[in-house]
């Protein structure tokens, strides 16, 4: 297979058509407009996605104050947002506002397993509910023409057959595209996803299904499509590690040692100029674990900027660092990228 060839091979979700098989996945806290913004000057996704948003604040939340439901005017044709709840009018509501906001499509998270999220029936705990499902499913259906996406786990337990139960269903009840992270709902990455249980979803239905779930370099990815016939890859920590490696891959090459020194100084501009300060160095902070994971010396990069005074500060001590040509991992440090 000519993974390049692949990955540019233009894909249909509901009424619209991607120009890229690599998406950027669901990463909640992470994927601001600001990382986005980033990775987009970049290029290579296919989609972009807002972060996890509460369905019961999305009606009433301002773009210009939000720091998850914020976005680039440029970027809407490309983005999704995702929204987390288990109302299923109240999901329905906030599809609504996304549709009338101009986003390509709406997500609907079935998979986060954080107890804040499940212990009110959503998440996750929505794959344990076949009926609460499907009410908000349908629901949202109704309320959008856009294209709906699902994103979901294995289930609770290590059963394959859970999840293809759940993809045909969610094809039956009008999702237009499914993205599937192989892990059981408990489990923290405590052990690897299982991607022959995406080969298994894939299988069970005819709309386009996303893997999701350790796709750390172009090898892994070439790998998760092979053995799995899945029609496209979204990128988790290793977009936010690495924010032109979708571009790199497209282009069937390995990163320059310019890309990570690019790649932070727009960071830093870009955090400031949608955030400003102090915000701009908290956002810095949550992504700076998976950025300096690149690096053999990262852990001690990561702590001088967790311990910056702000983002002055810590941009000075992005640019020292640089001036030693650091050497680069060939993989992200598991350590620091958990």
């Amino acid at each position: 297979m000519n993974l390049s060839s692949f990955l540019k091979k233009p894909l249909a979700i509901g009424g619209k058509t991607i120009d890229s098989r690599l998406i950027m996945a669901p990463l909640s806290g992470i994927a601001t407009v600001a990382l986005r913004e980033v990775a987009d000057s970049f290029g290579g996704f296919g989609l972009y996605y807002a972060g996890m948003a509460s369905a019961n604040a999305v009606p009433t939340e301002k773009p210009e104050v939000s720091f998850v439901f914020r976005w680039r005017s440029q970027e809407l044709p490309r983005l999704v947002c995702q929204i987390f709840g288990s109302n299923p009018s109240v999901m329905a509501r906030a599809a609504a506002r996304i549709e009338a906001e101009g986003f390509f499509g709406v997500d609907l998270n079935f998979g986060c397993a954080v107890s804040s999220i499940t212990r009110n029936g959503a998440g996750a705990a929505l794959l344990k509910d076949l009926s609460a499902a499907r009410q908000v499913v349908t629901q949202v259906r109704k309320a959008v023409a856009i294209p709906l996406i699902i994103k979901f786990r294995t289930g609770w337990k290590d059963d394959p057959k859970k999840a293809q139960e759940m993809a045909l269903r969610f094809e039956e009840w009008g999702a237009d595209a499914l993205i599937f992270h192989p892990r059981v709902a408990p489990d923290k990455r405590t052990r690897p996803p299982k991607w022959e249980h995406i080969a298994c979803v894939k299988q069970a239905v005819t709309i386009p299904v996303f893997g999701n779930g350790n796709v750390f370099s172009r090898d892994d990815c070439a790998r998760m499509i092979s053995l799995t016939g899945c029609d496209g890859v979204a990128l988790g920590r290793i977009a936010a590690a690495r924010p032109f490696c979708a571009a790199r891959w497209l282009a069937g090459r390995e990163a320059a040692p310019a890309d990570y020194s690019e790649t932070v100084t727009m960071l830093c501009k870009s955090l400031t100029g949608h955030f400003g300060p102090p915000h701009d160095f908290s956002h810095l902070k949550k992504i700076s674990p998976y950025f300096c994971a690149n690096f053999l010396y990262g852990h001690g990069l990561d702590k001088k900027i967790r311990h910056a005074k702000g983002m002055d500060e810590a941009c000075r001590i992005f640019e020292d660092f640089f001036l030693d040509d650091p050497p680069i991992n060939e993989l992200p440090n598991p350590h620091l990228f958990n």
